[in-house]
């Protein structure tokens, strides 16, 4: 359905020019969840409001069923859930008149009382204001407009991100089952590794604008192989409290490089515990290590892997 071929996009900050999404490619097939997750601010919502046409990519293409989105306008084929769900909805509109204005630019009929049903919320709730409402249900208006239009791909960023712990379970249970009922494909950007697991089908680990990690849900939780994604499943803490006491956790890595200054080489390489000379001034390419399995670390340039106990092991030369 998907096809990102290259994409870049590169701001300037005051006088200085930072990339904020570098060289990134990937395929989403229909019906599919593609979880993307990363540190904040390593180009994840970025990426998002490129697909979508939100932000003009500096270079690379996008192809939405084969036809180059660049110059077309697709928003009854794509839309975005917004990470703020006050922020992203008009506050002196009625909740009717944010579900009708999609209708009513695109000349299709008015749905406003299927859209509230399908997420939801009462019929009574299309007299008032986003402001009556609480953080859970003015994200389902925020869905509820998404689907005005009846796209087939959405842009989840950060859907649940600004709500409580059982607030955000129903509104991933909620997605979960309009992909099944409608049909829809989505890019999930998420901080939550729980609810990514829970929601995804394949999985996408970013890091200062690049992929560096990209597998099957279960074949990333199970065995992540980039240090950096070892790191990151590594800080969610266990449900059981004496295991997470007695947990042995990696070390902890320094800050982040500033997106400013990343300089030449893996930009992981002075948090990575397995750094080598090699990272120093060249740059891992997001190269196949296992059939459907992507990694950008030059452990895995420099070993070569095998099958053990149905996992990816690296085996020295």
């Amino acid at each position: 359905m998907l096809e990102v071929k290259h994409l870049t996009k590169k701001f300037f900050l005051g006088k200085q020019l930072f990339t904020a999404v570098n060289d990134v490619s990937f395929v989403i097939e229909p019906g599919e969840v593609l979880g993307l997750v990363g540190e904040s601010g390593c180009g994840k919502s970025t990426l998002g409001r490129m697909l979508v046409q939100l932000e003009t990519p500096t270079s690379g293409e996008i192809f939405f069923e084969g036809q180059n989105v660049q110059g077309r306008s697709l928003c009854r084929q794509m839309q975005m859930i917004f990470q703020d769900p006050y922020a992203s909805l008009n506050p002196r509109m009625t909740v009717e008149t944010i579900l009708s204005e999609p209708a009513v630019i695109h000349k299709l009929p008015i749905r406003v009382d299927e859209l509230l049903e399908l997420v939801g919320l009462p019929m009574s709730a299309k007299h008032r204001f986003p402001h009556e409402f609480s953080g859970g249900q003015r994200q389902r208006i925020g869905i509820a407009r998404a689907l005005a239009l009846s796209p087939k791909f959405i842009v989840c960023d950060e859907p649940i991100s600004a709500l409580d712990v059982s607030i955000a379970a129903q509104i991933v249970t909620l997605l979960q089952k309009l992909q099944q009922e409608l049909g829809l494909t989505y890019l999930f950007i998420a901080h939550d590794l729980a609810m990514v697991r829970y929601l995804s089908t394949r999985v996408a680990v970013m890091y200062l604008g690049s992929f560096v990690e990209t597998a099957t849900t279960d074949d990333l939780f199970q065995n992540p192989l980039h240090p950096y994604t070892q790191l990151l499943i590594a800080s969610v803490p266990l449900p059981d409290p004496l295991r997470e006491k007695f947990r042995v956790r990696p070390p902890v890595p320094t800050e982040p490089p500033s997106p400013l200054n990343v300089g030449p080489g893996c930009p992981f390489r002075n948090r990575c515990p397995h750094a080598m000379a090699v990272c120093q001034g060249v740059t891992p390419v997001l190269q196949e290590v296992a059939p459907g399995r992507k990694v950008a670390c030059h452990l895995y340039g420099r070993v070569k892997t095998e099958k053990a106990d149905s996992k990816l092991v690296v085996v020295n030369n």
